[in-house]
């Protein structure tokens, strides 16, 4: 290997690869570095300056996230210097808005009362819906940010609920700008980019209008890639249910053969919430609208749940082994009498590719018929 392509950190000699950031060595050998705006897939921006390093010979720290490894490079990832400026950062994103996880004026006994009072479903939009998932309030907790003393930023835009999936709560924004990467790097939507300057800075859709009257197909990336509680789900905002109390099921999407890996969030035995599974393809935890928004239909109170028989006019509830038993005495009378291609076979969208390949083999080895087909409402 060649002598010029190795850096020490933190005492240790690691190798890099043309290319690689700071940050890239420092995780692909278990050292941590603390990060808000990065995004894993998308370019590097340095925009929240969490993950400032001390490299030897630099006049500042730098931004681990976008500063390329060098040969000879000397980085130290911890130290009092690193830690007061991550600090004060966190410190300036907490003022910055409606960061109210800590509560930073209550005291212990108002803060518990407030939590408890807000569980319950009593103003529970006041308590973030993204609270023991929020990435800043992870680190202000780590670093024990407190911004008391700075002068909190008035909210200049109301929260925008106009639309059937995503709440956007602009009071929580930390302009990190993730959701704009997600949107345009890694799903290529290119629905959403900064907009306006300074104090009036905010991330917009085209035209600034709202999502619903966009380009977005809420894919909902920019919700799983949100590190606050500025973008999240609609069923979730206002309800006082946090995301710790659901239970985490992975499993596979139902509408189409892809095959993308999702989690599925389960409280009380419904589902409140699907996010990708972000570490295993084919997805790397992009959805689409269907399969983030759309499961719906799990917990609808018009799901049929037993089988149906019509009897005249009206339909009656049915065991399976009734309504199997006359499924298959229908088929062979209807087969014997005018044919396998008086037969036809429809599938649904919202099955496995699997499922979809045994019930055309169904139809053909068993019914003798190719008169197969989907219907996408199934």
């Amino acid at each position: 290997m060649d002598a010029n392509q190795f850096i020490v950190m933190n005492g240790k000699e690691l190798v890099f690869e043309p290319g690689e950031t700071i940050l890239d060595v420092a995780r692909r050998n278990g050292i941590d570095i603390p990060t808000l705006c990065y995004l894993k897939g998308a370019s590097p921006t340095g925009a929240c300056r969490i993950c400032l390093v001390e490299v030897e010979g630099a006049r500042n720290l730098v931004a681990s996230c976008a500063t390329p490894a060098a040969a000879n490079m000397v980085v130290r990832t911890e130290s009092p210097r690193i830690r007061e400026a991550r600090r004060l950062n966190l410190e300036l994103l907490l003022a910055s808005g409606r960061h109210n996880c800590l509560v930073q004026e209550m005291d212990l006994e108002s803060w518990a009362d407030f939590q408890l009072k807000a569980m319950k479903g009593q103003d529970g939009g006041e308590l973030c819906p993204a609270y023991g998932e929020c990435r800043l309030q992870e680190l202000a907790v780590k670093y024990q940010a407190r911004p008391k003393g700075l002068p909190p930023t008035d909210t200049v835009y109301p929260v925008e609920d106009v639309n059937p999936f995503i709440v956007r709560d602009f009071s929580r924004c930390i302009l990190c700008g993730r959701c704009v990467q997600a949107c345009n790097e890694i799903q290529v939507n290119n629905a959403i980019s900064y907009g306006y300057r300074g104090a009036q800075s905010k991330i917009v859709a085209k035209g600034d209008l709202p999502l619903v009257n966009s380009d977005c197909v809420f894919c909902g990336e920019c919700v799983q890639a949100c590190p606050v509680g500025a973008l999240v789900p609609k069923a979730d905002y206002g309800t006082g249910r946090l995301p710790l109390e659901a239970r985490k099921v992975r499993t596979t999407c139902p509408y189409c053969g892809v095959g993308c890996q999702i989690r599925l969030h389960v409280d009380d035995g419904k589902i409140v919430r699907v996010t990708g599974v972000q570490e295993v393809g084919p997805n790397y935890g992009s959805l689409c609208v269907k399969g983030r928004f759309g499961h719906d239909f799990v917990n609808h109170p018009d799901r049929l749940k037993k089988p149906l028989i019509k009897d005249g006019d009206r339909f009656r509830e049915a065991t399976w082994d009734e309504a199997l038993d006359l499924v298959a005495r229908r088929l062979g009378e209807i087969k014997e009498q005018a044919g396998p291609d008086a037969l036809g076979l429809f599938t649904s969208a919202r099955i496995t590719n699997e499922e979809n390949y045994l019930a055309q083999k169904f139809a053909r080895a068993v019914l003798g018929t190719n008169n197969v087909d989907h219907c996408a409402r199934l």
